[in-house]
């Protein structure tokens, strides 16, 4: 799969909802690996009419996080969200299915530069939880991801540009580090990336997202609890050399997503990484100063 020293603010896992972002089994997507089964028990496939299109993350008992661009509209006729699932093929002794009662697009998506690609999904019935079905935590509004902040990206989809991740087509794990939104527009060669959304990648190239990942969570682990940071959006082909791939910031979304989830609020963490300056401007990789130099000359 082309998958697309922090502060620990909350110490009690008992302060967030449902315990969010644990992990009771877990003790790659282009350039990635296999997960083992239970390592994210948030990662869902949303799918219509039996097929896979897209990822996405449980962040309560009843809602769904994942991309607006999956959808051509907003009706949920169809839909059906899969949770505990570990292969789109063959047995899954521990899936369970859901169909989708509501679907609500950011009102301020742009399917022309995708900013605000992110939506929410309301499931039929709760989903009880159980050690393969579990909400993430999401990253709350003052988090930041600075240069080099290790993530993991997850999903179903192609392991190279126009290939087909191979029988049984199971889950797929891929660590990234991210990459400050600055030196992120330098490399993509234009001003794409704007501050609701966040890059991750290496410049070396051979990780990253891909197509069939959209909507997928990227999370970053902070003591014992995963925060989800990102959203699967897009990228210029897949793990291509100093293109990394580009997610949707969960962090500019809190007030929105607290104001349409009025009870069994999901669990937001303040995450922190002491690191570079989270616009990449300190030790800027050698490569993308000189990109970077082209850009303004």
């Amino acid at each position: 799969m082309a998958l697309r020293k922090w502060v620990c603010i909350f110490t009690l896992a008992s302060l967030l909802p449902a315990v969010c972002g644990m992990t009771p089994l877990n003790t790659r997507i282009v350039g990635g690996e296999d997960a083992p089964p239970g390592s994210w028990p948030w990662q869902v496939s949303l799918q219509i009419f039996g097929g896979h299109v897209c990822g996405g993350s449980l962040i309560n008992k009843e809602w769904v996080m994942t991309a607006a661009h999956c959808f051509f509209s907003a009706s949920p006729t169809d839909w059906h969200v899969s949770l505990g699932r570990q292969n789109l093929q063959g047995e899954n002794p521990n899936e369970v299915t859901k169909s989708v009662d509501t679907i609500i697009l950011h009102p301020n998506y742009d399917s022309v530069t995708s900013d605000n690609d992110i939506a929410l999904l309301r499931l039929s019935t709760p989903v009880q939880f159980t050690d393969y079905i579990r909400p993430v935590c999401l990253a709350a509004g003052d988090s930041t991801f600075n240069n080099g902040t290790d993530s993991w990206v997850t999903g179903w989809g192609a392991v190279q540009e126009g290939v087909s991740l191979p029988f049984p087509e199971t889950l797929q794990e891929v660590q990234v580090p991210v990459l400050g939104n600055r030196q992120c527009n330098c490399l993509n060669g234009v001003g794409t990336v704007t501050d609701n959304m966040i890059c991750a990648g290496v410049l070396a190239g051979g990780k990253d997202s891909c197509q069939g990942d959209s909507g997928g969570p990227m999370v970053n682990q902070q003591g014992s609890i995963w925060v989800q940071s990102g959203v699967v959006s897009f990228g210029f082909g897949c793990a291509r050399p100093n293109l990394p791939g580009v997610y949707s910031r969960v962090s500019r979304y809190q007030s929105w997503i607290e104001s349409l989830i009025s009870s069994d609020k999901p669990g937001f963490v303040q995450f922190t990484f002491n690191g570079l300056d989270p616009t990449g401007k300190p030790k800027i990789h050698l490569q993308c100063f000189m990109c970077c130099l082209q850009c303004v000359a």
